[in-house]
């Protein structure tokens, strides 16, 4: 099974914010999850756009877990990346 963190569309039309989740690289992008590691607003305000959980997202990467290039943007952006 290859994992992924990505992201999870929530919200309504025009007005969205995503779940950075880990989960299967086969499931649906909605689909079910193993954890949720954070969150993005893109809409919010600067300071309150991106929250994780840095320890939880750095021992998935340890596993072997793969970040989507949003993803992966996002955590650049934070200064997590590995």
């Amino acid at each position: 099974m290859s994992v992924k963190i990505r992201l999870k569309r929530f919200g309504t039309k025009k007005k969205p914010y995503y779940r950075i989740v880990v989960m299967d690289s086969q499931a649906p992008r909605d689909g079910r999850t193993l954890e949720e590691v954070g969150y993005y607003h893109p809409i919010d305000v600067e300071e309150k756009q991106i929250q994780l959980k840095e320890d939880r997202i750095r021992e998935w990467l340890e596993n072997g877990a793969r970040p989507s290039d949003t993803v992966k943007k996002l955590l650049n952006k934070m200064k997590i990346f590995l």
